[in-house]
């Protein structure tokens, strides 16, 4: 913690104990403006790290930081006896959980989807509204993406803070070692974050993972099926393995796939029909040594399990509650069956199908815990605008099938905040409630342990279950009134629909 940080902790602290009479807040936050002090009131704060959630206590922020976490005396709470330390506008947290901003760590920033525009605000107030206060953009129109980053720094735009990973492999691909080298610093000197890599070749993979490395440059590798898998991720020190392709292809004892003489892997439709066939393949002690190794080379593993959902069950993903309010048309368009629309290849997908899908995930589910009981860091992202997704949506919807995948409530949040934070190498500043971080944090209407449904707006349908909705999102210490901004995206999606 800075040094200036940590004696004004010590003060606060020493003014609370010492019964110094407490200034009392003069106003509520203002929508989209950052005060110089805001104190939360009596949270029940998860912290992020994993450990339990404890209340209550007061969170004071000042500026973009936090600047003390306060421990209370239930009781004097409860008769009105506890002396605050002064703040320019409070959050009465009474009743509900505070934990830090969740973290996105598979986004996609989209101003168009099938050559259709569609508003950025759109999806940045979905993502604010649902909580999301970070979002690792993972291959767009990189210069755009670059401005809009440096004006969510700036607070000029209300939208997560931004980390930009620019696509390496665009055109003309690199075909050399030299050539490769020469990518990854265009793109370090343009700005970026880190690289996200799609297929690679052996020959320029290890150079490109070990140029990037020298730079500083974190990389993300949606694997296919390439020559590279998770063996040579490991051995290259790449930072994350998105999705799962390359993790159990590397342990088919074969070394490929066992896949029809007429196969095309341009075939998007065939292509995700028998990847769903792809983990019954894997060999269960080859694969625990696969799991082993990347633990080892410390390559972390964003599953991103929402996103593949709907090979295992189309009517759920068509039929989704949130899709009468919040779908934007533009979007809705090109979920549906189209060959030209990448993720679109539902037309003719089976029972069986299913049925495959089905039986893939359990084993998937099986590795991710394994991975993660061996050591693992397991990250959460949604990588929505695909496949019947909707931003921010999909993330809650992650967390829940980490859940069902096996890992307890607490661990799950710390998925999509201290484990994401670490991935993105922002682990000392981001993704905990603690005191010299920045200030993102989110106050929840409900207790998200009990049920992560609590991250969902309310519904109009009381008897559809819980779902309170997120309060407040308080991103870079920029309070944002949650339900606001739930209910601008409401009305964006009701014009867009109207003829």
């Amino acid at each position: 913690m800075p040094r200036f940080t940590a004696r004004l902790s010590v003060c606060l602290v020493a003014a609370v104990l010492s019964g110094g009479a407490a200034l009392d807040a003069q106003t509520a936050p203002t929508h989209g403006v950052r005060p110089r002090r805001l104190a939360i009131r009596n949270a029940m704060v998860i912290e992020g790290n994993g450990t339990p959630a404890e209340g209550p206590k007061d969170i004071i922020i000042e500026g973009n930081r936090i600047l003390d976490v306060i421990a209370l005396d239930p009781v004097a709470v409860k008769m009105g006896e506890v002396r605050r330390a002064p703040a320019d506008v409070e959050i009465d947290a009474s009743g509900k959980y505070v934990l830090p901003g969740l973290i996105n760590l598979h986004g996609h920033v989209q101003d168009e989807r099938g050559g259709i525009a569609q508003p950025l605000d759109y999806q940045f107030k979905l993502w604010l509204g649902l909580g999301i206060t970070s979002v690792r953009d993972v291959s767009s129109e990189t210069q755009k993406t670059l401005q809009l980053r440096a004006r969510s720094s700036a607070g000029e735009v209300a939208a997560p803070r931004l980390y930009v990973y620019a696509r390496y492999a665009f055109m003309p691909v690199p075909k050399s070692e030299a050539e490769a080298r020469q990518r990854v610093r265009d793109l370090k000197t343009q700005g970026v974050d880190g690289l996200k890599l799609f297929g690679m070749d052996k020959d320029v993979y290890v150079p490109v993972l070990d140029e990037a490395r020298k730079l500083g440059l974190r990389t993300a590798h949606h694997m296919a099926v390439d020559e590279t898998n998770a063996w040579d991720a490991a051995k290259g020190g790449l930072t994350s393995i998105e999705h799962w392709y390359g993790v159990p292809d590397a342990a088919i004892v074969s070394g490929v796939q066992q896949f029809p003489s007429n196969f095309n892997y341009a075939d998007e439709g065939m292509r995700f029909r028998y990847a769903g066939r792809l983990w019954r393949e894997a060999e269960p002690a080859r694969l625990h040594e696969v799991l082993k190794a990347m633990v080892q080379g410390g390559v972390a593993w964003n599953p991103t399990l929402d996103i593949y959902e709907a090979s295992r069950d189309l009517q759920r993903a068509e039929t989704q509650p949130w899709y009468g309010e919040y779908l934007h048309p533009t979007l809705a368009k090109y979920f549906l069956p189209d060959p030209s629309n990448h993720g679109s290849y539902f037309a003719g997908w089976s029972s069986t199908d299913e049925a495959f899908w089905k039986e893939n995930y359990q084993i998937w589910f099986r590795a991710v815990r394994d991975f993660e009981r061996l050591g693992g860091v397991v990250g959460a992202g949604e990588d929505a605008g695909f496949i019947y997704q909707i931003y921010g949506f999909g993330l809650i919807r992650e967390l829940e099938l980490h859940q069902e995948a096996g890992f307890p409530t607490l661990k799950v949040l710390q998925h999509a905040t201290v484990n994401n934070a670490k991935i993105l190498g922002e682990e000392q500043r981001l993704g905990r409630v603690r005191a010299g971080f920045l200030a993102d944090v989110i106050v929840v209407n409900g207790n998200p342990l009990e049920d992560l449904k609590a991250f969902y707006p309310p519904r109009a349908d009381a008897a559809a279950g819980p779902g309170g909705g997120v309060q407040w999102t308080i991103k870079d210490g920029i309070p944002y009134d949650a339900q606001r901004m739930l209910r601008e995206v409401r009305d964006i999606v009701k014009t867009a629909k109207k003829p």
